[in-house]
């Protein structure tokens, strides 16, 4: 039964602690669009995404209206482009990646993903040329988003890829060097992708989906700081029974706006992403929550253990409040979108290394970090490898979205707006090469828990 006090509260998480439901995300299938034609193609994208999603960002508007959550982004993610495109006779898929954009603005999206590839045991021909447009498909576009999945538990890490991602990357940063290599914000390198995940720039329509869903990621760090600031001195039993309680309320409220929007627009409804998605407005930081429980500067001694503890209650919340989770779900540690762990890095206490340290026990990875522009492709290759093995070693997603800012060095501040905030220009604290190790490639084997049949 709901209660004034519940409706009270709910209004004050809103009001005060900038509770919001970050993306309501229609997945469309492109799996019917297949043609040889390119141009053909384009219009069966075009037509299909457009028919579909029409009504996305009026219902979202409606929802928002009548029930009062705010409603940040509607977006679209569609089956990776390596595998709609691959019947394709054609040497570059930026024409789909264009068409993409045209029909995202046509129905007024923030943004859509799927610009895709899954390759981490091998390439199609698709693939290659998905991978090899990404630098020109992410400089022509606005609201085009890209993911390339590298590696899994199942089947090990691709490194050809891990070699290429590297050089991919370069390649975007430079193509976008005007706009702070602004591209490279819409790319992330995965191991272990989820196919249902509504938040960008990793989203696409995984292919065991339905023909079209509708899924809600959920935000709400700042509810989950304030619900600690009563808690002064407490064990941690406490702390994360109070984490699970507020996460199940937040997730309440991404299952009605998910819900509301499946039965106005007539899709299934898919799942909820309860992951503590951060912004770089004041008191909506998972670096926060972290300092919350007693660490002086996100970073110091004891993150990793807190960053733990929240990512866990966060899920165990969120499991009870609905049936259908999925994507990420848990706490996610993007530099540029938070504003604690910006001020961590300004501060000194939080480096490149100890946030690979905290992905162990995140929800994503290494994600929206600035670093100096003449970082060479074989250490951002580095990188990725880390991370891909900590995800496949681990069972877990794990990804790098990572920025070299061409002209930046250690020191400057790069600035990318609105949601994607601002970074200070990380240090690569290890000199040494890494090029040797990466010109190896071909793959490294899965690990013995994979064999689980």
């Amino acid at each position: 039964m709901i209660t004034f006090e519940n409706i009270f509260e709910t209004n004050r998480m809103i009001t005060e602690n900038k509770l919001d439901v970050r993306t309501i995300t229609m997945g469309i299938s492109l799996r019917d669009c297949a043609h040889p034609n390119i141009e053909k193609f384009c219009q069966n994208v075009y037509e299909k995404i457009t028919r579909s999603a029409e009504f996305l960002v009026k219902t979202g508007e409606d929802i928002e209206a009548e029930y009062g959550i705010p409603i940040i982004n509607k977006r679209v993610s569609v089956t990776p482009i390596a595998i709609a495109a691959d019947a394709c006779r054609t040497d570059s898929y930026v024409p789909v990646a264009e068409t993409m954009d045209r029909a995202a603005k046509e129905i007024g999206i923030n943004f859509i993903g799927g610009f895709s590839a899954l390759v981490e045991k091998g390439f199609t021909n698709g693939d290659r040329i998905l991978i090899d447009s990404i630098p020109q498909a992410l400089a022509t576009t606005e609201l085009v988003c890209s993911s390339v999945n590298l590696g899994s538990t199942k089947a090990g890490i691709n490194m050809d890829c891990v070699r290429e991602m590297g050089e991919v990357i370069k390649r975007t940063a430079e193509l976008t060097r005007d706009k702070e290599a602004l591209g490279c914000a819409k790319l992330v390198v995965f191991c272990n992708a989820p196919g249902d995940n509504p938040f960008m720039a990793g989203a696409f329509h995984g292919v065991s989906e339905a023909d079209k869903v509708v899924s809600v990621g959920v935000s709400g760090p700042g509810v989950v700081k304030h619900a600690l600031e009563e808690l002064k001195g407490v064990d941690f039993t406490e702390i994360a029974e109070t984490i699970k309680k507020t996460a199940f309320k937040i997730t309440r409220v991404g299952q009605l706006v998910a819900r509301e929007a499946s039965r106005r627009l007539g899709v299934p409804f898919g799942i909820i992403d309860l992951s503590l998605a951060p912004t770089p407005a004041v008191g909506d930081s998972v670096a926060r929550i972290i300092e919350e429980m007693g660490i002086e500067s996100c970073g110091a001694p004891g993150t990793t253990a807190a960053l733990a503890l929240l990512n866990d209650a966060v899920k165990k919340g969120g499991l009870m409040a609905s049936s259908h989770v999925g994507g990420l779900s848990g706490a996610f540690i993007p530099v540029s979108e938070d504003e604690g762990m910006i001020r961590a890095v300004e501060k000194g206490s939080l480096s490149l290394e100890k946030l690979e340290a905290m992905t162990c026990v995140c929800s994503v990875g290494l994600d929206m970090i600035a670093i100096e522009g003449d970082t060479s492709a074989a250490t951002i290759s580095g990188i990725i490898a880390d991370e891909a093995a900590i995800g496949m070693i681990n069972n877990k997603t794990t990804a790098v979205r990572v920025i070299p800012v061409p002209g930046k060095k250690v020191g400057d501040v790069v600035e990318f707006g609105g949601l994607l905030g601002y970074c200070p220009i990380m240090p690569v604290r290890n000199a040494y090469s890494s090029e040797a190790f990466i010109a190896r490639g071909g793959r490294i084997p899965a690990p013995v828990r994979s064999l689980t049949n």
